[in-house]
């Protein structure tokens, strides 16, 4: 049963949901109260879930190794990595910094085989590079959006964008050893998903900007909405999803599957943004999808 290829593809699936909410939310809202409100979201959902389907809203049973990898998991991952995201988008636009992320799968496989002696057949590391190449042809060849711009040196913005995707990697591999066994995808979304609240907000306060948080909300209710729909679909349904794939296929092959959002984005740009299609791009994605077949041979 390809379960954790088709989790990882189903993963990207709500990445790319979640980008178009989240995008929309952070030009209301801004990028650091839009992080700090989708984990609260997150979190909030993920109580109601866990104690509906498991009877108990945190996973006290859960044992302290399970939690200290997960919760390490969460910190890297989650605060540290999602951090340096906006950061990098800040600093190089949505476009170039996908592109810097399109490295996590090869950090990601990288430290599976270092930490965990996880290896990859010649086939699948073949279906890696092309999966990479395809997206990160298709990332390139989009013409810039004229509202991006660069507000701090561009190498400064590449170091973001490859710590950025070092995290994410570093936070993927982490919890693979966190979810060994039957464990709940929930949760172990819950669990980092604390770290990460516990990380963001501690930070807020320390800073005195939980009150202005909560004010700028107030004040944009159309940001909330959208941060909503971006939460349910990225830290809640597509992070649970990407545990449930790191639990049953390699971390190099989730996280290659999971960098898939720039591709998807393409059928949305065309019938809801208008935005043209070149055939460089539809030669990446065919690229792109080819690798993905062969990551399911």
């Amino acid at each position: 049963m390809l379960l954790g290829e088709l989790s990882a593809l189903f993963t990207s699936l709500c990445w790319t949901m979640s980008a178009v909410g989240f995008s929309a939310a952070t030009s209301q809202l801004g990028s650091q109260t839009t992080n700090r409100l989708r984990i609260l979201l997150a979190f909030l959902a993920l109580l109601g879930i866990n104690a509906l389907l498991l009877g108990q809203p945190l996973p006290l049973n859960a044992g302290w190794e399970r939690w200290g990898w997960l919760t390490l998991s969460g910190v890297i991952g989650l605060a540290v990595g999602d951090a340096f995201l906006f950061k990098t988008y800040a600093c190089l636009g949505p476009r170039l910094g996908l592109l810097l992320l399109s490295l996590a799968p090869v950090f990601g496989a990288g430290l599976a085989w270092l930490l965990f002696g996880e290896t990859l057949s010649l086939l699948q590391m073949a279906g890696i590079l092309a999966t990479l190449a395809g997206i990160s042809w298709v990332v390139i060849v989009r013409p810039p959006d004229p509202a991006e711009s660069s507000l701090c040196a561009p190498g400064r913005g590449v170091f973001y964008g490859v710590m950025a995707a070092l995290g994410q990697a570093a936070g993927l591999a982490l919890s693979k050893q966190g979810m060994a066994g039957d464990f709940s995808p929930f949760a172990g979304t819950l669990i980092r998903m604390t770290a990460a609240l516990v990380s963001l907000w501690g930070i807020a306060l320390l800073q005195g900007q939980v009150s202005l948080t909560w004010q700028t909300v107030r004040q944009h209710p159309v940001g909330l909405r959208w941060t909503i729909f971006g939460a349910f679909f990225g830290p809640v349904i597509g992070i649970s999803a990407s545990l449930l794939a790191v639990q049953h296929t390699s971390v190099g092959v989730a996280s290659t599957l999971m960098a898939l959002p720039p591709v998807f984005m393409l059928p949305i740009s065309h019938f809801f943004y208008h935005e043209k299609v070149s055939w460089q791009a539809a030669l990446g994605t065919l690229l792109a999808i080819g690798g993905v077949g062969l990551l399911f041979l």
